[in-house]
């Protein structure tokens, strides 16, 4: 099976499959109801082949879910995190720290940074100074290892956001499933075999409905995008800023001569 299954990274396992997985909890609990104490060996030997696949398949639904609610979020929080916390005005940074990284993320762009009168009179043209300022942090704070607080984050607000993307399609088939369940125990007369899948249902429902929520989601955004910005003072993007001392050069005696090299006249 090892064989079979795909390696997944931190970030696809807890931020795309987990999300994926939760929103088809019922669904699973399901299918594991009807197919219990029956003779299972086809049906591993086909889950087996097909479960690289479906683990695939869920961890793109999950993200593209995700990615395709995200513009709406932003517009809703008033921006990017990462772009209204350098804004002058923003006081979730303090004065002292945003200075420094005006001075360090404008050296790394080659440009200057906006003045407090200059962001009010051309925002847009801040804000993509402050956006600009983003992207050189998230291409250079990929080492997992050295920034591991910052991947955590971003593991965080990506699990939040899409599992938030999937909640109503989740809650839809919620109430499907309920209602099947309720018309085979009908059907078979009482029958509480599938009652098992009420009580995930019930659980998976009320986990959604109290913790996937849009606040849940900006929380998470704001706490990476701050994060983010406080890298820019981590030791590991401060040395790359250093120059590399050049070597000094051994000037021979005045008095003694250099001897020729083979080849070269003296």
């Amino acid at each position: 099976m090892s064989r079979i299954l795909p390696k997944f990274d931190a970030y696809t396992v807890y931020a795309r499959l987990f999300p994926a997985i939760i929103a088809a909890a019922p669904a699973i609990a399901l299918a594991w109801a009807v197919i219990a104490g029956r003779e299972l060996r086809p049906v591993q030997a086909i889950a087996g082949t097909a479960l690289a696949v479906l683990l695939m398949v869920f961890a793109d639904v999950a993200r593209r879910r995700g990615k395709a609610i995200e513009p709406s979020l932003i517009e809703q929080m008033g921006g990017l995190p990462s772009v209204t916390m350098l804004r002058h005005g923003d006081q979730t940074l303090d004065a002292a720290t945003k200075a420094r990284m005006y001075s360090f993320l404008a050296g790394k762009l080659g440009e200057a940074a906006p003045t407090p009168e200059e962001e009010l009179a051309t925002p847009e043209a801040a804000d993509a100074f402050y956006a600009r300022c983003g992207n050189w942090l998230r291409e250079n704070t990929r080492n997992k290892k050295k920034f591991d607080i910052l991947f955590n984050e971003n593991v965080t607000y990506g699990y939040r956001r899409n599992l938030f993307a999937l909640k109503w399609p989740a809650l839809i088939l919620n109430v499907l499933i309920v209602i099947g369940c309720a018309g085979s125990i009908w059907i078979r007369q009482g029958t509480l075999d599938l009652l098992p899948v009420f009580v995930i249902a019930f659980l998976h429902a009320s986990y959604l409905a109290l913790f996937s929520t849009k606040a849940a989601v900006t929380e998470a955004a704001v706490t990476y995008a701050r994060q983010l910005l406080l890298s820019a003072e981590s030791p590991h993007l401060q040395k790359q800023g250093a120059a590399a001392k050049p070597r000094s050069v051994k000037k021979q005696p005045s008095n003694q001569q250099s001897v020729p090299r083979r080849g070269e006249s003296a």
